[in-house]
């Protein structure tokens, strides 16, 4: 069948559905201006005008913003505003038969108060209103997909809450990929160890999502991402134990590859080679990586002093045993875990008596000790002075 035949066809077809749509409309027209004093139309996809509502009213409004208008509203599933050329508003339903778009019914050139309703102006609230009565009306007028659009609006708020979680995830600690792999390293570093790869690569397509968040849509950027985690997993490489230059010679050629790669998929090809390869390299060496799985726990440990911190916790932050945990806290840092936790609640405690004016029981609170004696006496152990006369030596500084 020839193309025109066909587009004749179908427009007579279209023509055939608005008729039988025309007397619903015009029924809801007339609803719709005795409540709100707001004519409307029904259009065709492209915006152009098929039948005016009653009352009729002259043609002010745009084409492209009415068709903007109606496919914005089926994208969220409800009104969305649209400015017309004139400085006024505009908002539409989608007119529906089944999950086909045959156009929209339109409210358009609507006059929007900046501050109180005037004289022929709704108020900002009148018109969230006026435009939910639309959507409403004309779902009981069967002029539209109800179950559609609704499917719509929970898409936009499930949307709109993963957008949400996205960058409170990157306001915290994911701000940076060098960060998302810092919090994930000693656990991935411990799976290797142990021999666990199904682990390690869990681990580390966790932290490819995030390379390929923040490098979505920006191949240069993406690279660089994929990039600083192959350095930095070297890094962890050579803590452990790996020899540098071995991993620098069999990374050397390997890097120069990335320059020429475009595709997604051939990234993603060369970086599991690259990191499969790191993994060996952290695999074969017998050292006991503990600079490595310790720093996790203790920057655990520094970010909650101000709150009951146990062995067990911290050794869990690090992927070891407590016992073993222990063992490496000691051949570090020549103290017990105990210890270890002592002096960094103490310098926790100097900080905040030099640098604010906090009270000594919030300071004793804020690092951790649920005494204030205890305080007291764990205070003048590390330092020679009490809390309050440490304050006193240095008041000068925060005055």
């Amino acid at each position: 069948m020839p193309t025109d035949q066909i587009q004749t066809e179908f427009a007579y077809s279209t023509s055939s559905l608005f008729e039988g749509i025309k007397p619903r409309f015009l029924a809801l027209s007339r609803e719709y201006f005795g409540i709100w004093r707001l004519p409307l139309a029904l259009v065709d996809t492209s915006g152009a005008v098929i039948c005016r509502g009653e009352p009729p009213q002259p043609d002010c409004g745009s084409t492209e913003v009415r068709k903007r208008a109606v496919e914005e509203s089926l994208r969220w599933g409800e009104p969305s505003m649209q400015l017309c050329p004139q400085g006024r508003v505009a908002w539409a339903v989608p007119v529906m038969l089944n999950a086909e778009v045959l156009g929209g019914i339109v409210a358009e050139n609507v006059l929007v108060a900046p501050e109180e309703s005037g004289r022929g102006a709704l108020s900002a609230a009148d018109v969230h209103r006026a435009a939910l009565d639309l959507l409403s009306m004309a779902e009981g007028a069967n002029l539209t997909n109800a179950a559609l659009l609704n499917q719509r609006r929970r898409e936009t708020r499930l949307e709109s809450h993963r957008a949400e979680a996205i960058h409170e995830l990157k306001e915290q600690i994911y701000r940076s990929i060098r960060e998302i792999y810092l919090v994930e390293e000693p656990a991935l570093i411990s799976a290797v160890k142990r021999g666990d790869r199904r682990a390690a690569r869990e681990i580390l397509n966790r932290v490819l999502v995030g390379i390929y968040y923040f490098g979505r849509e920006r191949p240069s950027l993406l690279k660089s991402f994929v990039l600083e985690l192959v350095v930095t997993m070297s890094r962890s490489a050579v803590e452990a134990g790996a020899d540098p230059s071995e991993l620098l010679g069999a990374n050397f050629s390997t890097f120069a590859e990335l320059a020429g790669i475009d595709a997604e998929e051939a990234l993603c090809a060369w970086l599991v080679s690259m990191l499969e390869r790191i993994m060996d390299a952290i695999k074969s060496n017998q050292q006991y990586p503990s600079s490595v799985l310790l720093g996790a726990a203790i920057k655990y440990m520094q970010d909650n002093l101000h709150e009951e911190l146990s062995r067990d916790d911290a050794a869990n932050v690090a992927c070891l045993s407590p016992s073993h945990f222990s063992r490496v806290v000691k051949q570090t840092f020549g103290q017990s875990f105990t210890e270890l936790l002592a002096r960094m609640r103490v310098e926790k405690a100097r900080e905040l008596l030099t640098c604010t004016e906090k009270s000594l029981i919030q300071v004793c609170l804020d690092c951790g000790f649920s005494d204030q004696s205890y305080f007291t006496k764990v205070f003048q152990r590390y330092t020679g002075h009490t809390p309050g006369e440490y304050r006193h030596a240095h008041r000068s500084s925060f005055k």
